[in-house]
């Protein structure tokens, strides 16, 4: 953010008051004393006294009158680093100001409007800038809360070297600081899922190319005469080639579920903020594995929404994804649904290889939807946040009866006790696949081998 200002004004009535409401404590008493001194003063016959009633009400009507007729132009700069930070870690607001006037500044007060969340209000006093100079701050914020903060405007105060007379600025423009989810730094297991409802049950690598196109191409000079297909080449008359199908990307869908209805608590330490930032951890950890990702929540919303079916595009769109999906995730919210069906809807319309799912409480309607949305997916992780598991520190009846029923239609379902690290659940689940995966048939999708 750059933007430029200015001290001073037009000699005319309004910029005179504008000028005299800008008097001080101390200005104000020197004025009061100076008429008071003044009344006495023709009251008894003093002239001396007479002198100094009269100087001290002078000084700081003279004091507003220069300070409000000297033109100072400055220019204010902000900076964050980084513009997105993860939660409960620290960035850095430069401010740098510029005299861009011909004449020095008196003393400056710099003052920046944060929100009470990322800490105190930011207060800085300039010494006299020089024409054309230009003066650097810096301040640090921190929030252990998510969300999207403004920072700004800039305010700009000038005194007098008395303190008698105080104007002040602000500048129009703010900057955003974006609090992400935190976000932990998974271990590469292979976490596979059944060749059911994913195609026709080839392996699918990013590092393995597809096979032969059966729809043939013209030759082309420096073509592989491996490639050639004899049985085009005879019908079109022509020498006709295989195309070769591009790599396919593996794909992974996170879920989160924000029914309101579903988490109990709120703030840093609730089971609704473990499942953003186990989402968050979710998304960044396939999107360095290579696999094209997006962002699902209850209420069928999608995100990046971009690209086919929704997921992100190719690689180098992925910083770009990865940056909308935290920016969707820093301001999530409960939802005011009561079932998973629109996100069931998004699903059941293709196949969508690997599902990881950041559930609350479940009933059994809720089961049941949940349940279905695993023959749409190639391999199907969910990770359980019950109301009484997080509160008792262990699972629940009910919620040893969801998990089996999740399990039994082919999910990899674990329940989250309160204070459980998501590296430790994301090992069990490798550790869930291993000891069922006699039973699952052949692995066609892994996490981050």
């Amino acid at each position: 953010m750059a933007e430029g200002g200015g001290f001073g004004g037009d000699d005319d009535e309004g910029g005179l008051r504008v000028a005299l409401s800008g008097l001080t404590t101390r200005g104000r008493s020197f004025l009061a004393a100076g008429v008071a001194a003044a009344v006495c003063a023709y009251a008894l016959g003093q002239s001396d006294l007479l002198r100094v009633g009269l100087l001290l009400a002078v000084l700081p009507l003279v004091c507003a009158f220069v300070l409000y007729r000297t033109r100072y132009r400055v220019a204010g700069s902000r900076r964050l680093s980084p513009a997105r930070v993860p939660a409960g870690s620290e960035a850095r607001v430069h401010l740098r100001m510029d005299n861009v006037s011909r004449l020095p500044t008196g003393l400056l007060m710099l003052q920046d409007r944060v929100p009470y969340v990322l800490g105190p209000r930011p207060r800085f006093v300039l010494d006299r800038v020089e024409a054309g100079g230009r003066r650097e701050v810096s301040y640090r914020v921190r929030s252990d809360l998510r969300g999207r903060y403004p920072l700004g405007p800039l305010q700009l105060r000038l005194t007098d070297p008395f303190g008698l007379c105080e104007l002040s600025r602000s500048f129009s423009t703010y900057d955003t600081l974006t609090v992400i989810p935190r976000v932990e730094p998974l271990p590469a297991v292979r976490l596979t899922g059944e060749a059911k409802g994913y195609g026709d049950g080839r392996n699918r690598s990013l590092a393995l190319a597809g096979e032969d196109d059966v729809i043939p191409r013209g030759y082309r000079y420096g073509d592989d005469l491996r490639r050639v297909h004899w049985r085009s080449t005879a019908r079109y008359g022509e020498l006709m080639v295989r195309r070769e199908e591009q790599p396919q990307r593996a794909r992974c869908t996170v879920l989160l579920d924000t029914r309101r209805l579903a988490f109990q608590g709120a703030g840093p330490d609730s089971a609704f903020e473990w499942a953003v930032s186990g989402t968050a951890s979710t998304l960044f950890h396939m999107l360095e594995r290579g696999f094209s990702v997006r962002l699902l929540t209850d209420t069928g919303n999608s995100v990046p929404g971009e690209g086919s079916d929704g997921f992100a595009g190719a690689s180098q769109e992925s910083a770009d994804a990865a940056g909308l999906m935290m920016d969707t995730l820093a301001v999530v919210d409960h939802s005011d649904g009561s079932g998973l069906s629109r996100a069931y809807d998004v699903l059941r319309g293709g196949n969508e290889g690997l599902l990881v799912a950041f559930f609350g409480d479940l009933d059994e309607e809720q089961t049941a939807v949940a349940a279905r949305m695993r023959q749409r997916s190639g391999g199907a992780v969910a990770f359980v946040l019950d109301s009484e598991t997080w509160t008792r520190g262990a699972p629940s009846e009910r919620c040893e009866e969801r998990l089996r029923l999740l399990r039994e239609a082919g999910w990899s379902a674990l329940a989250v006790p309160p204070g459980t690290s998501l590296i430790d659940l994301w090992r069990d689940a490798d550790r869930h696949r291993a000891s069922t995966g006699a039973e699952s048939g052949p692995a066609v999708t892994g996490w981050g081998s």
